[in-house]
Parts: structure tokens; sequence; C-alpha cells
């Protein structure tokens, strides 16, 4: 049966406003969205049995229904309505629960990987549809360039200009709730929010622009999140900010070099944390 080998890409969100909460009980949201070279290799093939098997060995992640990949498979093969099945295997190197978005990713993954060995012939904006429900980056990695998301995220608009940088990840293994953060955060009064740059300045208008209004619940509660800003700055970061819920902090530099020298200084702080230099996706 047919094997096919796919990339799932990590992202961070340069910034992320929420803007309020929505009658179904979502938050209203406005993003900037960005790939970066951090990514899960997805291994798919088609089984002449029917079924559906999830393999991955990283805690956190389940195997079965639970697992957000698996819940891409079972769509597009109900779409095939054959008795073929699938075993997706999952190398993890995006960390888990990390606000790197590596399971929605995985999800894009699947769906777009399996429309090909299912020779389904969706477009991407029919995937796009079917992935909202399965998770709400899911249809920013289906997207696949630097973005502007609104809504929930399923409303996506290209971004052009934003400059290529390099990027220090720091996780310190803290385990982050989405739902907990949401639940907690506090909605401001109407502001007005500030319109989008031209990024024409390069890194410099980049940096200036990053906000997160999440980090006003995870930063008071899991004060090493803040400890981690302080520290990529004062290893040379041009601007530090917290990626999605979090836990995961990224600094912004503009040259390889820098990024190299600010990750190993940053990966003695604590054996325990995930640090890893790279680049954005173009």
């Amino acid at each position: 049966m047919q094997t096919l080998n796919i990339l799932a890409p990590a992202k961070v969100n340069f910034r992320l406003d929420v803007l309020g909460k929505r009658p179904d009980g979502y938050h209203e949201l406005r993003m900037v969205m960005q790939q970066i070279d951090l990514c899960d290799e997805i291994t798919l093939a088609l089984t002449a049995e029917p079924g559906i098997s999830v393999s991955c060995g990283r805690k956190g992640v389940p195997d079965g229904p639970g697992n957000i990949a698996w819940r891409a498979a079972e769509v597009l093969l109900a779409r095939a309505a054959g008795t073929t099945g699938v075993a997706i295997t999952i190398d993890k190197k995006i960390p888990v629960a990390a606000g790197l978005g590596g399971g929605s990713s995985d999800c894009a993954a699947v769906l777009r990987g399996m429309n090909e060995l299912l020779g389904l012939g969706l477009s991407l904006e029919n995937l796009r549809e079917i992935g909202v429900p399965l998770g709400a980056d899911v249809p920013f990695f289906l997207f696949g360039r630097t973005a502007l998301a609104e809504g929930i995220g399923e409303r996506l608009s290209p971004l052009a200009g934003v400059p290529p940088v390099w990027l220090v990840l720091v996780n310190p293994g803290i385990a982050v709730s989405t739902a907990w953060v949401y639940q907690n955060l506090r909605l401001t009064a109407e502001r007005l929010l500030p319109t989008l740059p031209s990024f024409a300045g390069g890194c410099a208008d980049l940096c200036a622009f990053l906000a997160n209004d999440l980090e006003t619940v995870t930063i008071p509660r899991f004060p090493v999140i803040g400890e981690i800003k302080e520290r990529l700055l004062a290893a040379g970061a041009h601007g530090a900010l917290m990626s999605g819920s979090g836990p995961t902090v990224f600094g912004i530099f503009a040259a390889e070099a820098a990024a190299r020298r600010a990750a190993a200084e940053l990966a003695r702080v604590d054996a325990a944390w995930f640090v890893q230099a790279m680049k954005t996706l173009t």
C-alpha cells in the first residue's frame, strides 16, 4: 500500500489580541501567525484493512480518537467511502501543549496527506473548512504562509513583508491549559487596536509590534515565563514574547550566530528546559 512522509511545522504568534467573547463561548481573536523551521515528521501508510492507528510514543499524545490527527484521518476516510485504513506514525519534535500548534499542524498534515493518498481531489479551501471544527489553528497550517488570523483563527489573510528572522525558543516544561488561560482572562473595555505595520523597517518594526494578551494570565501564575523573556532580552534578543497560551517563549534575532549564542546561554540555565534556535519559514 502507499506511504507518504510529511513535515508538520510549528508556529509562533507575533501578536495575539483577544477582542471579546462570542455567543458560542469562543473568543474573538486577531493574531499574526508565522510558521517556523521546527517540524514533526509524519508517515502515513494506507492499509488494506479498515481502521486507523496512531503511533507516537510521546507522553501527553493519545494514540486513539483523542488525537486530532486520528480524527482528521477519520473524516477523510469517511469521504473516500472505501475499505482502506491508515497507519499514522508521528515523530514528535515540537514540544507538546507548548503554544506552538504542534497538534494542529499534525492534523493539517494528515488532511493534506490523506487527500493525496486517497485521490480525493479536495481543494485547500475544502480542507480548511474540514479543519475548522477539528482545531482553531488547523486552517492556518493549511494556509501555509504568514497570516493575519481573525475570528477563532479561521479567517486568514496573507501578510506580506514580515522579515525572515531567527528565533530562540525556550520551553520550561510546565503544563499550561489553554482552556484555563481563556477562562481566567479578564477582558478590558473596547480598545483601539494598532494598525498592521508595513514591516518595512525589518526586525525593529516586527519587535515593536509584538504583543500577547494571554501573558496577563500566564505570567502571574507562572513567573518563570517572565523570567525567560528577561533572560532572552539580556542575551541579545531584539524582542521576546510568549507564543499562544504558552508556556513557550521566543526571542527574535536578526542573525543566526547571535541566536545560536543565546540558545547556548539559555540552555545552561536549566537542563530541563527545551531550548532551540531556528529560523522562520518564508
